[in-house]
């Protein structure tokens, strides 16, 4: 039977090589038939975008922290106090949060940090640790915690670290609390130490001054710090010094320098957050830098928030129930 007079297959061959024809030639085949709506409505949407979730960070030791100045590496630490503060630290990446005796000039008001206590200071402690930070969590012992005895520096240290989650203790002194730095490392606490100008010793000083000016002083507070470092300190703060000070100190030590108000050649930089936040009311030192000014923004809400209350705009009817 001819293929041209009624051979289906055939009328099915010719058809096909038609339609790639026309396709080679530039002709839009026939579109597909519509899908049932059913099967439209079942057709799974379009995977949303999502915006990748950061690894979490390593946990920050203080061995880990003597290699950071080992490879060259600038150490950010930032005071902190409560668990807000922590968290958004430690997001930005520093590697130490120091919940510092400072809370007693920048959250209780007092004049210096001579009137805070232990409790003060495990009290902040707690709230900081609770955001489980990477950074490492160094608790500021307070005045009159170490000075009295050893034992009570080792007490006192162990409470940090046992009831308040501190992973490392500071201490302000040099040669004074060379035996308490000692066991309290021996007992496996990681100590920090501070020098230069140390808040606990402002009635000593008469005022916040800038300490070790003369080549004696200077002298001193270098052997102070090897001190420390043979005492088992993993880093020292270095605090209101004539920068070229502070440089010579980073260059002899093995261990980490942080500066605050001592200049770039420090291993490291501390500020208070609440200087850095522009939360401060008043003149702030010198070597402070503000990165915001959120007293203004704070007392811009407040009072705008007093306003609509007074004026019976808070709440509104998205805002109750």
């Amino acid at each position: 039977m001819s293929a041209r007079r009624g051979n289906p297959r055939a009328a099915r061959v010719r058809s096909a090589g038609a339609v790639r024809r026309g396709a080679r030639a530039g002709s839009t085949p026939a579109p597909a038939p519509a899908a049932p709506a059913s099967a439209r409505a079942a057709a799974p949407a379009p995977a949303a975008e999502l915006t990748p979730v950061p690894a979490p960070r390593k946990r920050w030791t203080a061995p880990a922290i003597i290699e950071l100045k080992r490879r060259g590496e600038p150490i950010a630490v930032l005071t902190a106090y409560d668990y807000p503060t922590a968290l958004l630290a430690d997001a930005a990446g520093v590697e130490i949060v120091l919940v510092g005796d400072s809370l007693g000039t920048v959250v209780l008001g007092h004049e210096t940090t001579l009137p805070v206590t232990m409790e003060d200071v495990l009290h902040h402690l707690r709230a900081v640790t609770r955001a489980r930070p990477a950074a490492l969590v160094v608790g500021d012992m307070p005045f009159l915690s170490y000075q009295a005895s050893v034992e009570d520096a080792v007490r006192n240290a162990g409470r940090f670290v046992q009831e308040g989650g501190a992973d490392a203790v500071k201490l302000e002194g040099g040669e004074r609390v060379a035996d308490a730095v000692r066991r309290i490392v021996e007992i496996g606490i990681p100590v920090m130490g501070h020098l230069g100008l140390t808040p606990q010793s402002v009635l000593a000083f008469g005022g916040y001054k800038v300490q070790a000016r003369a080549e004696p002083e200077q002298e001193r507070l270098l052997r102070e710090a090897h001190r420390l470092e043979e005492c088992g300190c993993f880093s020292i703060v270095l605090e209101g010094i004539p920068a070229r000070l502070g440089a010579a100190a980073s260059r002899e030590l093995r261990i980490p320098t942080i500066g605050i108000g001592a200049g770039p050649g420090c291993d490291g930089q501390v500020l208070v957050s609440h200087d850095l936040l522009g939360f401060t009311q008043g003149r702030t030192p010198k070597f402070v830098r503000r990165y915001a000014d959120l007293a203004g923004v704070v007392r811009d809400a407040f009072t705008r928030y007093v306003a609509d209350v007074k004026a019976r705009r808070f709440p509104a009817d998205e805002e109750s129930y």
